[in-house]
């Protein structure tokens, strides 16, 4: 995530730094420098050597500035660190024109494999790096989900079919999606993979590289399409919103009809049970009767027989005598 950092980080290393960042240690791989509180140092050296180690990104130049990765130890020291505006749903801050990284240690909340959430965020700072400031929100955050290799964000598409329906039909409204809560920007990450995915498609040798030079170019991603792709970024947009819902839209549909058809099952098992626990005691309830009824025959026919025999007894008593 792509944000503007507190003061306090901007000045981690430095003489400035807040309390909370005191007795920091450095660890350093390649062309990056992490900093973190010594129970969080190995996660620091596993962090950035792995980055060292696979530092290029989709169809960029490989990245040369200096990057400095700052890890919270808590979720409080996260929480000084990015400021009071960062999102509670976020779990690790990027801030391009200093190149530094904001994450959350071993102990604190953060979520997802840190090794993915660092991509994530290496990848912002690569592309602003190389672009500055011209790509906008749903590109910036649509590349570094590809770049990190997301596959997951498919899942939230595929996963509902009222999202697919109702969803941004423009970039333009897909940007402010992104501050609009959890749910919305779940979706918009979704949406924005997607339509960098799409993007990569068009070329199948060279996915984003012409891109990304003609954009560095021309300073128009609309310029940039033209040229990479032959295709406006209008006429690219419309493409991405059938293309989702088309592909999506069916798969959301099942998942949500199963899903459906699970809460019904919820609802219908207990009155199922409970019909069914009635109809056992009705028919206990039968079986008791029938064998009350079968006993009263009985004892009915054998109070007959014994009156039978006791009146042809009397008869004979009566003829003797």
């Amino acid at each position: 995530m792509r944000v503007a950092l507190i003061a306090g980080l901007l000045g981690l290393i430095g003489s400035s730094a807040p309390v909370a960042a005191q007795d920091l240690i450095e660890t350093k791989a390649g062309r990056f420098t992490a900093v973190s509180s010594a129970g969080d140092s190995a996660l620091a050296r596993h962090l950035i050597e792995a980055a060292a180690a696979n530092d290029t990104f989709p169809g960029l130049p490989r990245p040369r500035a200096q990057v400095t990765l700052a890890i919270a130890e808590s979720d409080a020291v996260f929480r000084e660190w990015v400021g009071p505006e960062f999102p509670e749903w976020g779990v690790a801050a990027a801030l391009p024109e200093r190149q530094r990284l904001v994450m959350h240690g071993r102990r604190a909340g953060g979520e997802g494999n840190p090794l993915t959430v660092l991509r994530h965020e290496l990848a912002h700072l690569a592309l602003a790096e190389y672009l500055g400031e011209l790509a906008p929100r749903w590109f910036d955050e649509g590349y570094a989900s590809y770049a990190a290799a997301e596959w997951g964000r498919d899942e939230v598409l595929a996963t509902s079919f009222a999202l697919i329906l109702r969803g941004p039909r423009t970039f333009a409204a897909l940007d402010s999606e992104f501050t609009g809560g959890t749910t919305r920007a779940t979706a918009a990450y979704a949406f924005a993979y997607r339509a960098v995915a799409e993007l990569a498609s068009l070329d199948r040798e060279r996915g984003l590289a012409m891109l990304f030079r003609h954009w560095k170019e021309r300073e128009s991603l609309d310029a940039a399409i033209r040229e990479a792709y032959g295709m406006t970024l209008l006429s690219f947009q419309e493409r991405w919103a059938s293309r989702t819902r088309r592909r999506y839209g069916g798969l959301a549909l099942v998942a949500d009809l199963a899903l459906v058809g699970a809460l019904m099952g919820l609802a219908v098992v207990p009155l199922y049970l409970s019909r069914r626990k009635r109809n056992r005691q009705r028919l206990e309830t039968l079986r008791i009767g029938e064998e009350l009824q079968a006993q009263r025959a009985r004892e009915s026919a054998l109070d007959a027989l014994l009156g039978e025999t006791r009146s042809d007894s009397s008869e004979k008593r009566d003829g003797i005598a």
